[in-house]
């Protein structure tokens, strides 16, 4: 499963499902949207593994994403839950660290884990590198490659003119031939980055459509809850705003978070027309695809808007309504099927860093059957 196949699904509901395995990580990357420190919980393999069991052939994601804090620090569950997945026709992921790699190496219940998922993404950023050498991540990811497991690395920088972005993508290219794609994104002001990064401008959208594939994939936090997005203030947020609580995975299979996604009117709005758009029908009671321009989104720009859906009743019951019934359903279908034939660069000229967004397409890194 290639790089551009993941990103591709990630405007589908239900298409995909991101899995927390643990908050512990060996590394302190002053950019870590998590705070991972080497003392953070872990999820609990016996409700994940449960969890998975819940797939079946008839009703399952088609990817999950193991991640963390650093998944790797739990290989045999990484292997197992992939194992589990696979049985049900669910490929699987895994994001890493590379806090093993330092001298090139892949450890050997590492290798289990990485040889048992579909997908390996290695974590490359200047701030890592001052953790793992480049070259100890290099010599890895050609070992996974020569293990027959496709790879990938996700890159960040400050932003588009981060000159680090410049040579770093420049020396994948060259180092692995145009074999390996690449997700390129920018650091946010969370976590631990919330000290220093600058924050990014928020989008002022007077009500527009603007979809949000961001809540079409669950994610399972670190304390087992089933949230609607991977926006960070919603994982770690307790309570969830309630119409972004899908479940938790000692209580609910997939087939009951499958269906609250999909079936909610609210989530169908979100994704559909984005956040802000409600509280612009509310306002004005327009039923077009743009408000007016003196209706602006609620500070904060459209992730502020959604989480406050629920104390704002008028905006909540205009969402209800849009998002409600076989039209509701008929838009969410249509508006995904829109966004995934657009491609995975149109996705991350959105939601990475735009320049390098093609470079989620380069070439095949298969070396052997996976």
């Amino acid at each position: 499963m290639e790089l551009a196949d993941l990103v591709g699904r990630r405007p589908v509901p239900g298409g995909g499902l991101l899995m927390t395995l643990t908050r512990r990580c060996p590394l302190r990357c002053a950019h870590c949207s998590t705070s991972s420190t080497p003392d953070g919980e872990d999820t609990g393999v016996g409700p994940l593994t449960g969890f998975v069991r819940s797939f079946t052939p008839a009703d399952r994601p088609g990817v999950v994403l193991f991640t963390g804090g650093e998944p790797l620090l739990l290989p045999a569950a990484v292997t197992a839950l992939a194992r589990e997945a696979r049985r049900a026709g669910t490929r699987s992921a895994v994001l890493s660290g590379m806090f093993f790699a330092r001298n090139g190496t892949v450890p050997a219940r590492i290798m289990e884990a990485v040889t048992a998922v579909d997908h390996f993404s290695a974590s490359l950023d200047a701030f890592h590198e001052r953790e793992v050498p480049r070259a100890g991540v290099f010599r890895a990811v050609h070992r996974v490659l020569d293990a027959g497991t496709a790879a990938s690395f996700h890159i960040t920088g400050t932003g588009p003119d981060d000159p680090y972005l410049a040579e770093v993508t420049a020396a994948v290219r060259r180092e692995f031939d145009d074999r390996v794609p690449m997700l390129v994104n920018e650091t946010r002001p969370v976590g631990r980055a919330a000290a220093w990064a600058a924050p990014r401008t928020a989008v002022v959208d007077g009500g527009r459509v603007r979809p949000c594939p961001m809540a079409a994939w669950p994610v399972v936090a670190f304390d087992g809850t089933v949230v609607a997005c991977c926006n960070q203030d919603v994982v770690d947020r307790r309570p969830v705003p309630r119409h972004l609580r899908l479940g938790h995975v000692a209580e609910d299979g997939w087939p009951q978070i499958h269906r609250r996604l999909l079936d909610s009117p609210l989530l169908r709005t979100i994704r559909t027309t984005g956040p802000s758009h409600p509280y612009a029908r509310a306002r004005h009671g327009a039923p077009t695809d743009r408000a007016p321009s003196a209706s602006p989104a609620l500070p904060g720009g459209p992730c502020a808007a959604c989480r406050a859906l629920p104390e704002h009743p008028a905006a909540a019951e205009a969402a209800g309504r849009a998002g409600s019934g076989p039209v509701g359903a008929l838009l969410d279908r249509e508006t995904a099927r829109l966004q995934a034939e657009a491609g995975p660069a149109a996705l991350l000229r959105r939601y990475g860093c735009a320049p390098y967004a093609d470079l989620v397409s380069l070439a095949p890194t298969h070396r052997a059957a996976s």
